[in-house]
């Protein structure tokens, strides 16, 4: 296993090479210019050219990626061109949001998505299939951006029970040691900042999540009412073992190895979905601030987030792929 683990490892680094050289190239090619995005009102001949001899964007695009990979190598990814940060202490900053946002909506979507999977396949045909199938169909085809308005104007606007923007309320005096705001305030026993970051989760999650859960419980349902039908479910029946055994040690785990591909897929594209989910609600993560980025043509924020996001992805196929060996000892690496 170390040595499956090593190898993929290894595989990495030709995938983010290539990654580099497609990202450096999509985002020189964005219109706009972003000495100009800048300088703004104040943009003239000579201050663009300032900019672009500060930032190499006067040299040729080759002698720019090399530039570019070298200061990769050293652990440099660059300083943002709006803010001046540099592009990691950036990231470190604002991805706690988005991994507590991506974390309360994975979790939505395994806890609820599996089970009704799991209860849909067991009752094909009959009404609570039908009706599970469909909610699901119909949380795979609402866009993200519209299901999180949606959800701001009813509990929000109409209802009043949920806050529509932001972590926490802003008038919160909390103590914030690793920008995980629901961790900090329960490491700190600030119980009244855990649960208002808590009750702040609730709307984003939901407009995350949903297209992953649609997507879980389909996946399941089919992986189930597959296992349903294989021999070693009628054999394990025969021999008398009770229901529960039957579902847990035959069907469910013979079944969680699409499942288990389909959430790491799904955890990886919360990153994509956090984008949307955001910026309708204010929410201080890494989707928002590569919004703005790209409106303000920031270079190295894109390159750096978006190469970040990518190891984390790859990151994610890893432990899935780890996970096929300790769900069904049958999965041998080859």
């Amino acid at each position: 296993m170390l040595r499956f683990v090593l190898r993929r490892l290894a595989l990495m680094v030709p995938v983010l090479v290539g990654l580099s050289i497609l990202l450096f190239a999509w985002v020189r090619a964005l219109p706009g210019d972003p000495a100009r995005a800048l300088l703004g009102q104040r943009a003239t001949p000579e201050g663009i050219a300032r900019v672009n001899e500060v930032y190499g964007f006067n040299e040729p695009l080759v002698g720019q990626y090399f530039t570019y990979v070298k200061a990769l190598l050293t652990g440099d990814f660059g300083r943002s061109i709006k803010t001046g940060q540099p592009v990691t202490a950036s990231f470190l900053e604002k991805f706690p949001g988005t991994l507590e946002l991506g974390l309360a909506a994975l979790l939505l979507a395994v806890l609820i998505g599996v089970p009704l999977g799991y209860f849909a396949a067991r009752h094909q045909g009959r009404f609570l299939d039908t009706f599970i199938v469909s909610g699901s169909l119909l949380g795979v085809v609402t866009p993200v951006f519209f299901l999180a308005i949606l959800l701001k104007l009813v509990f929000a606007d109409w209802l009043g029970i949920l806050p529509t923007t932001l972590r926490q309320d802003a008038r919160m005096n909390a103590t914030h040691v690793t920008n995980f705001y629901v961790f900090d305030g329960i490491i700190t026993q600030e119980w009244d900042a855990a649960w208002n970051a808590m009750v702040h989760l609730v709307l984003p999650a939901i407009a995350l999540g949903t297209i992953p859960l649609a997507i879980i419980v389909r996946i399941t349902r089919a992986a189930v009412a597959d296992v349903l039908n294989e021999d070693y479910v009628r054999t394990a029946r025969s021999k008398g073992l009770s229901s529960r055994v039957v579902s847990r040690r035959h069907i469910l785990r013979n079944a969680l190895l699409p499942v288990v591909t389909t959430i790491g897929l799904q955890a990886g594209l919360l990153f994509s979905g956090a984008v949307l989910t955001e910026t309708v609600f204010a929410w201080n993560g890494i989707g928002k601030y590569l919004f703005e980025a790209i409106g303000q043509r920031d270079y190295p924020v894109l390159q750096g987030f978006i190469l970040f996001i990518a190891i984390i992805y790859a990151l994610i196929n890893l432990a899935v792929d780890v996970a096929y060996g300790v769900i069904d000892p049958r999965v041998r690496v080859s």
